[in-house]
């Protein structure tokens, strides 16, 4: 997650928790994108250049077919239901059942990916609206409809299930699921409760919804007048453009702004906010879990020493990045540091990069990944694939979503800078993880989990990354590239470990029976914000009126997430560098990690591949490549 995509253009969007529990109790599948029926955008923008505007009829044809899709998923889902009770009778008859649920599951997915690439591209549409209301009820009555399997298998025991995989090849696409279930019993509650909690899916993602809604839609931006003379809408699209503005005064009248009309919010986005820490922390405790970070981390077998040592390791890194941000006011030539200094490049580059540059440049990056690779990437991008440009009413960010046998889609804001084309790169590394996983997998094995969703994209962005320092023409241009690879590790690194630890103080508060409000969390973020920018030691001071920032953050809808950013861009940077050092062998070895899918847990995963996320080493690791860039860089300021 480059410098400026920071988490609102984060590459993979926010989708509610009902998407995702949904999804995960049907199959495994593959998650991140976004998308737009062909025809609503000839409706709304008939100038739009059609290869700006994705195609979604390899996924339906029209809306009357995603409407047909939807209910004949419905009206499979007593089917589905009526397998309760004969799982255990042999072979044969688990095979036939779990094929069943698949087909089902990929069923709902469909009407997923659909309803909720026509929303975010203009979450104002009441139909689109409409849509996406409907595919998350049919998701929880999924969800409901197999309730009963998890409990059901873990009665049948591991004994009688082994015997069955043993006995019946085609259970093995289904092996690794089935051994998931039976790892999760002592969590798993009975048949009646877990579909009681499956029905109330869409009250839990409400709270979701309602961020969605008034972060996208229902906020009434102020226009602000620039000193050109035009007014510019500070939505977050227009916040996040104008946060990089070359004139200081520009900058501070955009964040005093844009953060206080979001602290205007607080109380509400508190409450809401507070709703799904609260669902969290009642999830854990009912399925007896220590925390709900443990909870969160159970679902793909991610030791809870893997979350604290990320947050430990960041902290005692924190020098590394107060000397960044000496750095970047010494470059900046400023007499002091404020936290809307962050996001203006510290090298000035006047250079445009358009769709089709972003393209080419991306695709040379990639080389070191192969031919195979790069080709693949070529043709993908080819299509209409993508949502490209902004819009009144579409999300702010940008992410990547699919489904199994169907090419990724990729969702972007493109403004035509560098952000955008390191956006671009990122979101295709998705798209490519994803190419690959369903290329080498079944369906129900190509869903990689979230752990390592993001290593593909934060690895082509450490590419794109050494591939422009390598090509830059004058020490200004390698200075910029070098700068914006810094900002990069900044805001994927040390900026999403604040985030997870916002997380921590969050959920360990209410896990304390102490209230949680907007204006509680205003004062936890304002401390971590001060403290990871150096406030009480005099590197950057932080504005309290920016403290709302919070507010503003959508995956914290998504509980103990963002942190995967940060293990990401240590594990993409080890992989980067493999790659570029280590030739064929090294490349064969991270190609496989994403072939792999969801065939396996991620951290043995990634300790196959050669990296021990449990441990200190790959985040010393990365924090040893920043200080090692700013000493590149320090050496060509030197006179």
């Amino acid at each position: 997650m480059p410098n400026s995509h920071t988490l609102t253009a984060a590459t993979r969007r926010l989708l509610g928790a009902t998407a995702l529990a949904l999804v995960a109790a049907l199959a495994p599948v593959a998650v991140a994108g976004a998308q737009e029926t062909p025809a609503a955008a000839a409706d709304a923008k008939p100038a739009v250049d059609p290869r700006y505007v994705w195609d979604l009829t390899p996924i339906f044809k029209d809306d009357a077919a995603w409407e047909a899709g939807r209910q004949q998923a419905l009206a499979e889902l007593p089917g589905v239901s009526g397998l309760k009770g004969t799982l255990g009778t042999d072979a044969a008859t688990l095979r036939t059942a779990l094929d069943r649920m698949s087909t089902v599951g990929h069923m709902v997915e469909k009407v997923m990916v659909y309803a909720y690439f026509q929303y975010s591209t203009d979450t104002r549409n009441p139909t689109f609206q409409e849509r996406w209301s409907l595919s998350q009820s049919l998701a929880a009555q999924g969800q409901a409809a197999i309730a009963w399997l998890s409990p059901e298998i873990q009665t049948i025991g591991a004994e009688k299930i082994e015997a069955f995989i043993k006995a019946d090849k085609g259970l093995e696409k289904h092996a690794f699921r089935l051994h998931d279930i039976l790892r999760l019993k002592a969590h798993t509650l009975s048949a009646e409760t877990e579909a009681a909690l499956a029905a109330y899916g869409p009250v839990m993602g409400a709270a979701s919804n309602t961020y969605s809604a008034l972060a996208n839609a229902d906020i009434d931006w102020p226009q602000i007048t620039l000193p050109d003379g035009t007014e510019r809408k500070l939505n977050q699209a227009g916040y996040q453009a104008l946060r990089q503005h070359a004139d200081r005064a520009v900058r501070k009248q955009v964040f005093d702004t844009f953060w206080t009309k979001f602290g205007q919010y607080a109380t509400s986005m508190g409450n809401t906010l507070n709703a799904a820490v609260q669902a969290g922390a009642i999830d854990a405790k009912l399925r007896s879990y220590p925390t709900a970070v443990a909870a969160s981390l159970a679902a793909n077998d991610i030791p809870e020493s893997v979350y604290r040592t990320l947050v430990a390791e960041a902290n005692k890194g924190l020098p590394t990045l107060h000397r960044y941000f000496k750095l970047r006011q010494k470059m900046l030539g400023l007499p002091d540091l404020h936290y809307y200094d962050i996001y203006p490049s510290m090298v000035s580059l006047d250079k445009k990069y358009t769709l089709d540059e972003s393209r080419a440049i991306t695709l040379a990056a990639t080389k070191p990944l192969g031919k195979a690779y790069t080709d693949r990437l070529a043709e993908l991008t080819s299509r209409r694939t993508m949502h490209v440009l902004p819009a009144e009413g579409k999300d702010s960010g940008a992410y990547h979503w699919g489904t199994y046998g169907v090419d990724p889609y990729v969702f972007l804001n493109h403004q035509d800078d560098y952000n955008s084309m390191s956006t671009y790169a990122h979101e295709w590394g998705h798209g490519m993880h994803s190419a690959l996983a369903q290329a080498a997998q079944p369906y129900e094995l190509a869903g990689y989990s979230l752990f390592v969703a993001e290593i593909a994209s934060t690895a082509n962005e450490m590419l794109l990354t050494d591939y422009l320092v390598s090509k830059a023409k004058s020490k200004e241009e390698k200075l910029f590239y070098l700068g914006q690879s810094l900002e990069n590790l900044r805001a994927t690194f040390y900026r999403q470990t604040m985030f997870a630890e916002f997380e921590l103080a969050t959920h360990d508060a209410v896990e304390r029976g102490e209230a949680l409000s907007g204006a509680k969390m205003t004062e936890i973020y304002c401390g971590l914000l001060k403290k990871y920018h150096g406030h009480d030691q005099g590197v950057m001071q932080i504005d309290e009126k920016y403290c709302a920032e919070w507010a503003f953050i959508p995956h914290f809808y998504r509980p103990f997430y963002v942190y995967q950013y940060a293990t990401s861009i240590a594990a993409g940077t080890y992989f980067a560098e493999q790659v570029v050092k280590g030739g064929a062998k090294a490349r064969e070895n991270y190609l496989n990690v994403l072939r792999a899918g969801g065939s396996e847990y991620p951290v043995p995963l990634l300790a196959r591949a050669g990296l021990d996320m449990a441990s200190g080493a790959p985040y010393q690791a990365l924090i040893r490549r920043m200080d090692a860039t700013i000493d590149q860089m320090e050496k060509l300021l030197a006179p």
